[in-house]
């Protein structure tokens, strides 16, 4: 009776290896019968009807694009700015702007005099030079080739034209100089947090591409687009692929990104926020909407950098905190996950691990971590009145100061968090604060602390996005 039981036990369970095996094989069969995706999706496609045709492969596509299979689902069953491309690589295509919405005035700053070409100091800018990470703001031109933006238009190579609001493409006037600048500015302090070169200077492309998981001196290339070549079929402001900007091997194939002056305007707000918005497409980012609106327009002076910032004088990394959001990614979370980091912490967080700061020179630093404080240690020598000033960034401030004057044992003597705004679309106020004290000879700290401003759900936002450049000074007033 026991012995019959052991070979009945065994033929059960030689049964079920049989069969294991012919589902292994069954299932191996099934796959080589299924069609690669370049024939399932056979074009770029926009995203409710791509999802229809990769269903049945949809972890597939979602491990392709490292999203989980909710989020790649819900991207491309709502979001209707989506696309799958033949391979199932997803990208954006941005809506186009209304005439008036494009109109915008270039600022007059820096620049004083043309130059030939792009040799003039407007193409000499960079935000953190050294930085193995690149994000390139290309304004001079580029020829497109052997890339996804080639194979969906069936054309190959494109040479794209040069930034030119003057009719006269064979410089650049002092006017367009000052848009080169002043989108510089913006987009570099919406990634000031991060460890990466903003630079308006072309970089060699072995610093852009990536070739492998060893290399680790990437980036991606921004390229202010004026020709008609892809955006007429489209409509679009911009395009970017998402979570490429730390692929291996194919990275360059998924490069550049495109912002459309045909879409979005001339202008250096726009543009600014056309870039830093495509930008962030390339190291992760979805967009941020409501279930009613797929881009949400802000509230305020604020609004998501992954939003529609053109409006808002404050455009910051966002989580979702506002009311109705649809996306509570964590954005500087994703960002690090493609290759971001944060920047190194300059000045302690405590009185006794300050930085040096003399009076009548100015410290520049960066708020990266929202639960950074950058303290300052200040050695006053004469008795009298004396008034410290932490400036945010002049354009396209993202960090809201408050900046606390301490005595000698830490105790705050002065505070001052002004209440922020925007006076138009393009300058918030507020951002800056100053606290002046009469003080005598002696050690004082000024402690630089990041802040947000009423009620992230609709009136203002948190300390999340509220992080980037200072610039810090004291002096006799």
């Amino acid at each position: 009776m026991h012995s019959r039981f052991r070979r009945t036990s065994a033929l059960v369970a030689a049964g079920a290896v049989v069969f294991g095996a012919l589902a292994v094989a069954a299932g191996a069969q099934a796959d080589a019968q299924q069609p690669p995706l370049d024939q399932l999706i056979g074009q770029p496609t926009p995203g409710l009807t791509a999802l229809g045709k990769i269903q049945s492969r949809l972890a597939e596509v979602a491990q392709r694009n490292g999203l989980s299979e909710q989020k790649l689902r819900d991207t491309l069953a709502t979001d209707k700015t989506s696309w799958l491309d033949s391979d199932g690589r997803l990208f954006f295509r941005e809506p186009v702007l209304t005439q008036a919405q494009k109109t915008s005035e270039a600022s007059a700053r820096w620049a004083t005099g043309a130059v030939a070409a792009a040799e003039g100091p407007a193409f000499e800018l960079h935000s953190k030079p050294g930085s193995n990470r690149v994000i390139y703001l290309d304004f001079d031109g580029h020829t497109i080739t052997g890339t996804a933006w080639n194979a969906a238009k069936g054309v190959d190579p494109v040479n794209v034209s040069q930034y030119d609001t003057d009719g006269n493409p064979a410089s650049f006037s002092t006017a367009e100089q000052d848009v080169v600048h002043e989108v510089w500015a913006r987009v570099a302090e919406d990634y000031a947090a991060f460890d990466v070169d903003v630079t308006t200077q072309e970089p060699a492309q072995d610093a852009i591409n990536r070739t492998n998981s060893a290399d680790l001196q990437y980036g991606t290339r921004v390229l202010i687009d004026p020709d008609t070549w892809y955006q007429s079929g489209c409509g679009c402001g911009g395009v970017a692929y998402i979570g490429v900007y730390d692929n291996a091997g194919q990275h360059d194939y998924y490069q550049p990104a495109l912002v459309f002056t045909r879409g979005v305007g001339t202008g250096a707000k726009n543009l600014a926020e056309a870039a830093s918005h495509e930008a962030g497409h390339n190291v992760g980012l979805g967009h941020d909407g409501t279930a009613s609106v797929g881009y949400y327009q802000g509230h305020g002076s604020w609004a998501p950098i992954m939003g529609v910032g053109y409006y808002r004088g404050i455009s910051q990394w966002s989580k979702g905190e506002y009311s109705g959001a649809n996306n509570s990614e964590d954005d500087y979370s994703v960002i690090g996950t493609h290759g971001l980091a944060l920047r190194t912490d300059e000045a302690g967080d405590t009185t006794a691990a300050a930085a040096a700061l003399t009076v009548g020179t100015a410290a520049n630093g960066f708020i990266a971590a929202e639960a950074d404080t950058d303290v300052y240690r200040v050695d006053v020598s004469a008795a009298g009145n004396y008034t410290a000033t932490a400036n945010a960034a002049a354009i396209g401030g993202n960090l809201d100061v408050k900046l606390d004057l301490l005595n000698s044992a830490g105790t705050v003597v002065a505070t001052a968090d002004p209440a922020s705004g925007q006076s138009d679309a393009g300058t918030p106020t507020g951002l800056s604060a100053t606290v002046t004290s009469n003080l005598q000879p002696g050690t004082y700290y000024l402690r630089i602390d990041n802040t947000g401003y009423a009620n992230p759900l609709d009136t203002g936002y948190s300390t999340y996005g509220s992080r980037g450049g200072y610039t810090l000074t004291i002096n006799p007033s």
